[in-house]
């Protein structure tokens, strides 16, 4: 894997990176190893707060997915820099029809993270917290029964009793992150933040980040452009209410290898 930007020549004095934002420089570890890329995808200190980075994969003609999931668009750096993405997280962040379309497991712990989630203060592996108004959700899975952090459940405060009881009794944690049926956006960021949470992940789907970049709480994109042409109708990555001014995101990182490139974006 190469590095196309920032382009090596370009490194600023160490230090000159942004204390409240992530930094800029190029990485200094091969990029083909764990610890490289983790070096390249450092949260920012978490003293800055919350801090929402999205992670979507898209085709040439900006499909967010082939045959109805990510996967068909994917390859093995992309998978590499998903784990990685994961491994530095505290919270992934997902919706309840991504859940179901991708079959989704829980977090795993990974040994070569280890010592770098010790020292940043987190547990073995990412919580999931999964995003639903309806909670129609199998919560005999795995990803209820038998994570290493407990899944949490956020919904609104006119969720389905029966279906809020049926997640509890699964082992979820529910919480309540709206006044109506489904979770509120900001609220939920707020919600994560209260319980410790502060560096989140997510990964869609399409329509529930589309509510998060327009409720203003997506602090970065990173996005893995795959040299594929799909057509179809298949949704964007963001496919659902639109950001009332469209918000300015600035280059951070972009990687390259077999042809995809792998975008980092961040606000301002």
């Amino acid at each position: 894997m190469r590095c196309l930007y920032p382009v090596p020549s370009a490194r600023p004095a160490p230090g000159a990176g942004s204390p409240a934002g992530p930094d800029s420089r190029p990485p200094q570890d091969p990029l083909d190893s764990l610890e490289g890329l983790a070096d390249a995808y450092a949260y920012p200190d978490r003293a800055a707060g919350p801090y929402l980075r999205a992670n979507m994969v898209a085709s040439l003609d900006g499909a967010a997915w082939h045959d109805g999931k990510s996967q068909g668009l994917s390859s093995a750096a992309d998978l590499r820099i998903f784990g990685t993405l994961r491994a530095l997280a505290d919270v992934v962040v997902v919706g309840a029809g991504t859940v179901r379309q991708e079959g989704y497991q829980p977090a795993k712990a990974r040994e070569v993270f280890a010592e770098r989630r010790a020292a940043a203060g987190q547990g073995p592996a990412a919580a999931i917290a999964v995003l639903s108004a309806s909670l129609d959700l199998d919560f005999s899975l795995p990803l209820f029964t038998s994570p290493l952090v407990p899944t949490l459940v956020l919904t609104g405060a006119t969720a389905p009793p029966e279906r809020v009881a049926a997640a509890t009794r699964a082992g979820a944690v529910v919480v309540t992150a709206g006044d109506g049926a489904g979770a509120d956006p900001a609220r939920a960021v707020r919600e994560l933040a209260e319980r410790g949470l502060t560096r989140m992940l997510h990964e869609g789907g399409p329509r529930l980040l589309a509510q998060f970049a327009a409720a203003g709480v997506v602090d970065e994109l990173c996005l893995t452009i795959a040299p594929l042409l799909t057509a179809g109708d298949a949704p964007r990555i963001m496919n659902g209410p639109g950001v009332t001014v469209p918000e300015r995101f600035s280059p951070a990182l972009i990687l390259e290898e077999d042809g995809f490139l792998f975008t980092r974006y961040t606000r301002g």
